[in-house]
């Protein structure tokens, strides 16, 4: 055989089982982003994130997201959390400024991100963070699964089962537009089509009773998009006649054809740039 056909072999084998990864240096930011081929963490230097003073409307999943984040930061047992609903309403925003005001408050916590296409790899993740002596955040934004996806079997053991299981130095928190991470069609044809509709349905939505917290987000009223407005140019030292201020506001969420804390915050950037405003 050939020096070439050797060498093409050699690689195609280091593909399939790559050398396991350098430990990381979990000194070097409170932040990482998990990332495959190859397995590494890389940090995160300055998490794009908003203060948790601007997020108005969701008082009680704020709160009781905090609790529980301190609670496991403290080293006391918490749960996994799954915050889902209405899209543009402070999810991720809200995961983000948690692990901050935890950090504010004197706690050492590291937040790290998985996506959604690789949870394959979570088993792999989870053997270099169960090393450290640090505590971990695990986050993956906007979870879903379509009908085909295999993917949430590999979280489901992870967040409760399994011989190893989730390690006591993490917690994993995700945000889903959908309560039970499967759109409600698949569900409804599971139930119309399977053998035994309540065995096929159950394998579906299991996933999300893996977690022990579900933090609902709803559509914000109108008042509560204004506020949101207020709050950011307050924070940002913009004054402007409120009569005007509240027209333009209505007017901008009237174009879009919905209400939100994205939508607030888009309206926001348009004003602050028109104003000459970095914010």
């Amino acid at each position: 055989m050939s020096d070439d056909a050797l060498e093409r072999i050699a690689a195609a084998l280091e593909r399939m089982s790559p050398a396991p990864m350098d430990a990381p240096d979990f000194e070097a930011a409170d932040a990482f982003v998990w990332h495959v081929e190859p397995d590494r963490l890389e940090p995160v230097l300055e998490v794009n994130r908003v203060d948790m003073t601007l997020l108005v409307g969701i008082d009680r999943s704020r709160d009781t997201l905090l609790a529980n984040t301190v609670q496991f930061a403290r080293g006391l047992p918490a749960n996994n959390a799954l915050l889902w609903g209405a899209r543009g309403m402070g999810k991720s925003s809200l995961v983000k400024a948690v692990h901050a005001a935890v950090q504010a408050e004197g706690h050492a916590l590291k937040i790290v991100e998985l996506q959604r296409e690789d949870l394959p790899s979570v088993g792999r993740l989870l053997n270099v963070l169960r090393t450290s002596d640090a505590r971990f955040l695990l986050f993956c934004d906007d979870l879903s699964f379509s009908h085909d996806d295999q993917h949430y079997k590999s979280l489901k053991a992870v967040l409760d089962g399994g011989i190893e299981g989730r390690p006591d130095n993490v917690v994993f928190y995700a945000t889903s537009n959908r309560r039970h991470l499967m759109p409600r069609d698949m569900i409804e044809n599971e139930r119309s089509s399977a053998i035994n509709p309540s065995e096929a349905v159950e394998e579906k939505v299991s996933l999300s009773d893996r977690f022990g917290l579900w933090l609902g987000f709803h559509p914000c009223s109108q008042d509560e998009y204004l506020a949101m407005i207020d709050g950011y140019c307050a924070a940002h030292g913009i004054t402007l006649d409120a009569d005007t201020l509240r027209a333009e506001a209505i007017e901008w969420q009237a174009t879009r054809g919905a209400r939100s804390g994205r939508v607030a915050w888009q309206f926001f950037t348009d004003l602050a740039g028109r104003q000459g405003v970095k914010v």
